[in-house]
């Protein structure tokens, strides 16, 4: 394993076990909300500053950016690293105790993501990747289903809640996609719904009005499994434009398809 990906893997382990003892008592759990749909709690700001913590003891140059404190540069020879960092996709899931949220830490150099570990503290499942190693989960290599029609698809999506002015566009792409899938699954956390992909448990994935810690590490785990993955305009400007498809290749294809058709002027950018 590469030692920035083992930190990660100990910073991913280390956010968890404080996730998992808050998970016991969520009776007691402090939460405020950010914004409309967007909730933050004690067990995030937590969980980030152990993530930080871990992450500053090996790397102290390394740039950071993470969704509760944001972006610190990087200094000196770290100025071309950046960790990004989402200590709890999926508040929403843990605040009601549904169990379907995840620890998410990359690295990117020089913009490009190099490593990748999205942890799910519930099942005790680590999904991992080294660019150009392949990605694993729990240590076993991992790839992307080899379906090729939407019509034995199963496709994941997430509600854009942070771009409401578009949702009339995803509810049409929603509609379409639904006739033409063999189902749809709308579980609540992004990076799992990446991995998901990558596993082959889901076929593909599309959604809007992300934030750059919810794709980055799961964008290496789908392109590391043999899945192909880009924004709207079928680009590789997700982590700005916010907008992701994802899939097998085949599968990727026709939703992007589908997606480019619909898509409002603006939306693709």
């Amino acid at each position: 394993m590469h030692p920035a990906l083992n930190i990660a893997v100990k910073a991913a382990r280390r956010a968890s076990q404080i996730i998992n003892r808050a998970a016991l008592d969520l009776g007691h759990l402090k939460v405020a909300s950010k914004r409309t749909n967007d909730f933050v709690t004690e067990v995030d700001k937590a969980a980030e500053a152990a993530i930080i913590e871990v992450l500053r003891e090996a790397y102290p140059n390394h740039g950071i950016l993470a969704e509760e404190s944001g972006v610190t540069p990087g200094r000196g020879a770290g100025k071309e690293f950046q960790w990004i960092v989402d200590p709890l996709d999926g508040t929403t899931n843990f605040i009601h105790g549904f169990p379907q949220y995840a620890v998410s830490i990359a690295l990117a150099k020089g913009g490009q993501i190099e490593q990748a570990v999205v942890f799910d503290p519930t099942r005790n499942e680590l999904f991992t990747a080294s660019k150009g190693n392949g990605a694993f989960l729990n240590d076993r290599r991992i790839r992307v289903s080899r379906r090729a029609k939407l019509n034995e698809a199963l496709i994941g999506t997430g509600f854009p809640y942070r771009v409401f002015e578009h949702i009339d566009v995803y509810l049409d792409i929603f509609r379409e996609i639904a006739q033409k899938a063999t189902g749809l699954r709308r579980p609540g956390a992004a990076t799992l719904d990446l991995a998901y992909v990558a596993a082959g448990r889901l076929d593909g994935f599309w959604e809007f009005g992300l934030a750059p810690w919810d794709m980055a590490a799961g964008s290496l785990l789908v392109s590391e499994a043999g899945g192909l993955i880009s924004d709207l305009a079928g680009e590789a400007d997700y982590l700005k434009t916010g907008n992701v498809v994802a899939g097998t290749p085949k599968v990727f294809a026709l939703l992007l398809q589908i997606i480019k058709a619909r898509c409002a002027p603006g939306l693709e950018s």
